[in-house]
């Protein structure tokens, strides 16, 4: 039987949202571990330091992790909790996606002061998103309107909305609702609509994959379903490169024993949005998210995505 650790160390960013996240981890595991102390390594990432830049400039989100990768690496931490989406598609050893919880709201929110939604919004009106994703989406549907960068954490995002520098910003629901605040939503943006990325709303913990004590724990936390989910939508996002420069998104749903897969892949200004989608076995879920990303590909995600790439 493994061994149960007399101390576990979670590391997290300090953004309100990340600790959130990470004291949820924290309160679950200490249940299921009344014996052990569960301590928080609080940490600044360069995703939140560089805040003058779009990520897709600046290396993508992987500039989340790295610093909590060191704290696994140099032993000051024992597992590290992540929003999904920003976790690399391309994780390698040493390290190891080891659980996955339940999945919150996965849409996108309309947030905004004046409006109640995107169609309420005027020509020329300012959007905010720090998501080529999402600016693609919005692009293609409301062509009059004003996409601009939005970088910060959540409480930065509202607050420069709230001053005025944006007649509305798009946010992740999941977010927004963790953090006590849906009553900022005005709407949601369905699915349909705006595609979530990989992975968004789901809480992932990493570990170091020799850790073989913590990854037994976490079990008890893993969600299958958004976990076959989450395999799929990352294996959409792998095969087509896993980049912050591409529009890319992909999101699962799971109905019995069949997966149901929608993929996206656009140009930043929305002028080509490829759409595919695919059903099959859930324990194909690896495959299935291949296979879809082959559908794009051929009807023509490969040049968007090989343009965009060598800019």
């Amino acid at each position: 039987m493994t061994s149960i650790p007399a101390k576990l160390v979670i590391a997290t960013r300090e953004s309100r949202l990340a600790l959130w996240q990470a004291e949820h981890v924290q309160a679950k595991l200490s249940a299921l571990l009344p014996n052990t102390s569960v301590e928080l390594l609080k940490m600044t990432t360069r995703g939140d330091q560089i805040l003058d830049r779009t990520l897709s400039k600046v290396g993508g989100k992987g500039l989340f992790v790295k610093e909590l990768e060191t704290a696994l690496l140099d032993g000051r931490a024992d597992l590290a909790v992540h929003s999904l989406k920003d976790v690399p598609v391309d994780l390698q050893l040493p390290f190891q996606l080891a659980c996955v919880m339940e999945r919150e709201d996965p849409r996108d929110a309309f947030v905004s002061n004046q409006y109640a939604s995107l169609a309420d919004l005027p020509e020329g009106a300012v959007v905010g998103t720090s998501s080529l994703r999402r600016e693609a989406q919005i692009r293609e549907r409301y062509p009059h309107l004003e996409v601009k960068p939005l970088r910060g954490n959540l409480d930065t995002r509202l607050r420069k909305l709230d001053e005025g520098q944006y007649a509305a910003i798009i946010l992740a629901a999941a977010g927004l609702k963790r953090l006590g605040l849906p009553e900022r939503i005005k709407s949601y943006i369905e699915v349909n609509d705006s595609l979530p990325a990989a992975g968004q709303g789901a809480l992932g913990i990493e570990i170091l994959a020799e850790r073989h004590d913590v990854h037994a724990i976490l079990q008890a936390l893993n969600d299958n379903t958004t976990a076959a989910c989450i395999t799929a939508e990352r294996a959409v996002s792998l095969a087509l490169g896993g980049s912050c420069q591409v529009p890319l998104a992909a999101y699962a749903t799971l109905s019995g024993d069949e997966l149901q897969i929608d993929a996206l892949v656009a140009t930043p200004d929305g002028k080509q949005v490829l759409r595919a989608q695919t059903q099959g076995p859930v324990a194909q879920a690896e495959q299935l998210g291949v296979s879809v990303a082959e559908q794009l590909k051929a009807a023509g995600g490969a040049a968007i995505i090989a343009e965009f790439l060598h800019v």
